[in-house]
């Protein structure tokens, strides 16, 4: 049975509603700009309330999945803040998978009704035909769809009050990725998990967030804090490094969130010396490893501004490198990704279980009140990642003398030659500390004999004549044969993933089909 409210506690106030009421305190701030439109604080606040009205009449409420499928749009910001006064559990598609993908993860969280930017729209009825919902709502008129900006037209925009108890679902994150497999994370709406650290105001100087990436991702997560914190928010429809940077000098931006791979790319552009950056107060950055010898030419252009993240979907933001850790006289800080975050307790464990004396590595285990629910429907997963409310997270990392975690590879990545297992973080950074090298990716394919052989992809400098051989020999006087890769290929760019993240998988099959071609 469900137990009553007790009437003499506060009101439950989720995120969304502590944000709608920083909205409400000054109407006519900037909240969002778009494409050279301003959105105010009460405009958003009035969208947010009229879109959670219409969509209430369409049978959307407590308890049930709505699905986004959005471009980055400020409409798209305010039908989640809807969903979320509706109580409802919120799934946010990337844009860029695959429609089979999409379809599975639809379909797995149980959608009621899908939410679409009219440029998907096409996309919207091809997944609804694998995965059919109860409704399809659109944000602007687009054909075989019901217009969900003009229902909102028709509603009120006064005061909408939250549905959604602690308890709830609040959003549904997928992980894992291989099609048929891929894990719902559930966050509960009582959860405050916040994004990396405070963000400290200036006088008459709130926080103003450029958004380059996704919003499906740590952008959204980013946006949302920025606009709790009285701020505003520019979108940009995707990451692009000169757009980037003329946003940057333009809109006076304070803070930004790039995975590592779109740091180097803003760093590397040759306007990237030109620009106007002296706006930005925090540049936030994590995902994925981070190579200190690119980190140092950001820190040189850039100023002290950087802030590193680490964290899952599973458990937020476990660690934080602050700004002042950022020191190029001290590279080796910079392998860590900071310190454990307030609320959080790292251990590291041996595969028995056993807790790990500080600087030896092994599975980094996290405790705290911001752990996910779960996996949505997948207790035995659950289980096995949550064990006696410690969150094995996958990650192998060291905890040092001071308190500093570093993350040293994922147990999915690690690769195990035979003669000994190969962290490659470690091949990464060396290749990367190459005058030559740009951005590189190392990861294991099996060979015909099934051993696991090193193998990696460098980015060069443009105009580098470095070869192979010169690499492979770098890594093998350094480090030893068994880092040695089998196979060094160059490319101009790493394919990256929707988050922004080098796509190993990718990599791993390219290597293996040439592997397969070489052997036919």
């Amino acid at each position: 049975m469900e137990s009553q409210p007790n009437p003499t506690s506060a009101p439950f106030r989720s995120e969304i509603v502590q944000i709608l009421e920083v909205l409400a305190a000054d109407r006519e701030r900037e909240a969002i700009r778009h494409q050279g439109q301003v959105l105010t604080a009460g405009e958003l606040l009035d969208l947010t309330h009229r879109l959670a009205r219409a969509m209430q009449a369409r049978g959307i409420g407590r308890g049930r999945t709505v699905t986004l499928l959005s471009g980055n749009l400020p409409a798209a910001i305010a039908a989640r803040y809807a969903a979320g006064l509706l109580g409802c559990r919120v799934n946010q598609l990337y844009t860029k998978l695959p429609a089979e993908t999409q379809a599975v993860m639809v379909r797995d969280v149980e959608t009621h009704t899908l939410i679409v930017d009219p440029p998907h729209a096409e996309r919207a009825a091809e997944l609804t035909a694998a995965a059919p919902v109860a409704g399809v709502l659109a944000l602007g008129p687009a054909a075989g769809t019901t217009d969900l900006l003009a229902l909102a037209a028709e509603q009120s925009a006064g005061p909408f009050a939250s549905l959604a108890r602690p308890q709830d679902v609040r959003t549904i994150r997928h992980s894992g990725g291989t099609t048929g497999h891929s894990k719902g994370i559930c966050v509960s709406y009582g959860q405050v998990r916040p994004f990396g650290p405070d963000l400290p105001g200036e006088p008459g100087r709130p926080p103003r967030l450029l958004v380059c990436t996704t919003i499906a991702h740590a952008a959204g997560q980013m946006a949302d804090k920025v606009l709790r914190a009285g701020g505003s928010v520019v979108l940009l429809p995707e990451f692009d490094a000169a757009t980037v940077l003329a946003a940057i000098e333009s809109e006076r931006i304070t803070d930004l969130f790039l995975m590592p791979p779109l740091l180097y790319q803003l760093i590397d552009h040759p306007a990237a010396a030109r620009t106007d950056t002296s706006s930005l107060r925090r540049l936030s950055y994590g995902g994925c490893q981070a190579s200190p010898a690119r980190i140092i030419d950001a820190l040189r252009l850039l100023g002290p501004v950087l802030v590193q993240l680490y964290g899952q979907h599973e458990a937020g933001i476990i660690s934080v490198l602050a700004a002042e850790d950022h020191d190029p006289l001290r590279p080796e800080r910079l392998l860590s990704v900071g310190r454990i975050a307030p609320g959080y307790q790292v251990v590291i464990r041996d595969e028995a279980g056993r807790e790990l004396p500080a600087g030896m590595p092994g599975e980094v285990c996290v405790r705290s009140d911001t752990l996910m629910q779960g996996y949505w429907k997948q207790p035995e997963l659950t289980a096995e990642a949550v064990r006696d409310g410690w969150l094995h997270t996958g990650d192998i990392g060291r905890l040092d003398q001071d308190g500093y975690l570093t993350i040293v590879d994922r147990l999915k990545d690690l690769i195990n030659t035979g003669g000994g297992h190969v962290y490659t973080s470690e091949v990464e950074d060396l290749l990367n500390s190459h005058p030559q090298v740009r951005q590189s990716a190392v990861f294991g394919v099996r060979d015909a004999d099934q051993v696991e052989r090193v193998h990696a992809v460098v980015v060069p400098v443009t105009g580098a004549a470095v070869t192979a051989e010169e690499l492979r020999a770098l890594v093998r006087e350094r480090r030893g044969v068994t880092h040695e890769p089998a196979r060094i290929g160059f490319a101009e760019a790493l394919p990256l993933t929707d988050a922004g993240k080098p796509d190993k998988k990718v990599l791993r099959s390219l290597a293996e089909q040439a592997l397969a071609g070489a052997v036919d």
